[in-house]
């Protein structure tokens, strides 16, 4: 049996049978794919650890008719710390799923890869409020599948804001996070990334739902 290694990250995993699992990977080179892990919920098992989401590194798989057999992976980050803080492990989700739904099979997704890989270390470290790191996932998730251009002119918004959008769809992903608004051009500048997201996604993520009912506890707590 012929085995391929692609690098990319779990973005989802379902429990199948007794011990196997079913997990949706994004690829850099083949897209959004379906592998399944059997015996990867044995104790001890070799797959255990690598088949849960936010596992990025490299994967190694047997090639099926209909979906991919996980044999082993190199995994580079667990973000293991993610699943214990709140609320981003709400906005990690969230984050996963926006790349599923961009994604397909057969695409070349390096950049989404990468663009997830940094947004989660991102929101790990905290330099930024979970929801400017969201907007600007937004923007740049939107820009690189095509589907957000920042406008010519700044059309009444905070000029910070203007600039902001344009910083974040054309600068290096290395950069992307390397910035702050004020509240007045944070607020434009999500307002302007949510109008247009809103005219581009046709579905409703469970993730978003999450997000925002534990953003509403956190708020009356």
């Amino acid at each position: 049996m012929e085995l391929i290694e692609l690098k990319g990250a779990v973005l989802f995993a379902q429990p199948v049978g007794e011990y196997d699992k079913r997990l949706v990977l994004l690829t850099g080179e083949r897209g959004k794919v379906t592998a399944f892990a059997h015996g990867a919920r044995r104790p001890n098992n070799s797959l255990m650890a690598a088949s849960n989401p936010f596992v990025f590194g490299t994967f190694t798989l047997a090639e099926g008719r209909t979906a991919y057999t996980l044999k082993s992976a190199d995994v580079v980050n667990f973000f293991s710390d993610l699943p214990m803080r709140q609320p981003e492990v709400y906005y990690g989700f969230y984050f996963l799923e926006l790349a599923s739904y961009w994604a397909q099979e057969g695409m070349e997704c390096t950049e989404m890869v990468d663009l997830l890989y940094i947004t989660l270390r991102a929101l790990l470290k905290g330099h930024q409020s979970p929801d400017l790191i969201r907007s600007i996932y937004e923007c740049r998730i939107m820009t690189v599948n095509g589907v957000f251009a920042p406008p010519e002119t700044p059309e009444g918004m905070d000029e910070s804001a203007w600039y902001a959008l344009s910083f974040v769809a054309s600068t290096s992903l290395a950069k992307l996070y390397s910035f702050g608004l004020s509240e007045k051009a944070e607020r434009d500048f999500t307002r302007a990334v949510r109008r247009r997201l809103s005219g581009c996604v046709d579905k409703k993520l469970k993730s978003l739902a999450m997000l925002t009912l534990s953003s509403t506890q956190n708020f009356t707590e």
